[in-house]
């Protein structure tokens, strides 16, 4: 099967050629094809937050190959994968990185280590798999190559663990998944753990050492401007907002926050 269209999700930002290099890797092998670039913002070696977009965003995208970078373990003895889900492939390392938009795609039906030679650069550099062992591999994928020639059957993948959302009555405590580029924090918790922790409209919201007061509400404008609001985002998450402003900023995340926890409960006063 050919696809006509491939999108490409990297930590490599802008500021330097690495995702050109990978964008002519792909031309030259697959010319043809279209690429969505999802985003290549991802905080540096941030798994988690890679692995959430891309599945938050590949089921709104056409039927592709998927090619997702974030790989700290580069040059070292983790694999590099090719992900067979019912609405296309995904390629990548074997990080947990693809395997929630796999199954955001219809489930993993088959995995193949990336390990045939014809299938990648003639050289390949220990610290960029991205353009010299992923980006061909796609391209290759792209042009209708069956996943299963480039390489052995990888039988079970690397799994992200799950992010910690803990409901009890009068608390939620819940894992930071992203933090976007408006600085709206999402959550791993949804509507229904807010519910089970029986809390109330207005509530307090503690990350590490920062408090902000937030009501519940559907979007943004429920809040004056500069005040917080706690609501169900379009991937069915709880996040933190400031009207015009940034929870993140509000709440010291402002950087990566790995594992970072939240705990939310109610108020003694309205806010």
């Amino acid at each position: 099967m050919t696809y006509r269209w491939l999108s490409f999700l990297t930590d490599y930002g802008l500021r330097d050629g690495f995702v050109a290099a990978c964008h002519g890797v792909i031309a030259r092998i697959a010319p043809d094809v279209r690429v969505i670039d999802v985003t290549h913002s991802v905080p540096p070696q941030g798994i988690r937050h890679g692995a959430e977009v891309l599945a938050q965003t590949a089921p709104y995208l056409p039927d592709a190959v998927h090619l997702a970078v974030v790989d700290p373990g580069v040059g070292t003895a983790r694999r590099g994968v090719v992900v067979v889900a019912d609405r296309g492939l995904l390629v990548g390392p074997d990080n947990g990185l693809l395997v929630p938009a796999a199954e955001a795609l219809g489930g993993v039906r088959a995995a193949y280590e990336l390990a045939e030679p014809a299938y990648r650069l003639p050289e390949v550099s220990a610290t960029f798999h991205g353009r010299d062992v992923f980006a061909p591999a796609a391209a290759h994928l792209v042009s209708g190559v069956l996943p299963e020639r480039l390489g052995p059957p990888v039988p079970e993948l690397v799994r992200l663990p799950e992010p910690k959302v803990v409901a009890r009555p009068g608390q939620l405590v819940a894992e930071v998944l992203t933090v976007d580029h408006f600085g709206n924090v999402q959550l791993a918790a949804t509507a229904a753990d807010l519910d089970a922790a029986e809390l109330g409209r207005w509530l307090l919201v503690h990350c590490g050492q920062n408090e902000l007061p937030a009501a519940r509400g559907r979007t943004f404008a429920d809040r004056p401007i500069g005040e917080a609001v706690l609501f169900t985002d379009s991937a069915g998450r709880l996040a933190v907002a400031v009207n015009g402003g940034s929870a993140a900023g509000a709440l010291g995340l402002t950087g990566y926050p790995a594992a970072q926890l939240c705990t939310i409960t109610s108020s003694p006063t309205a806010t």
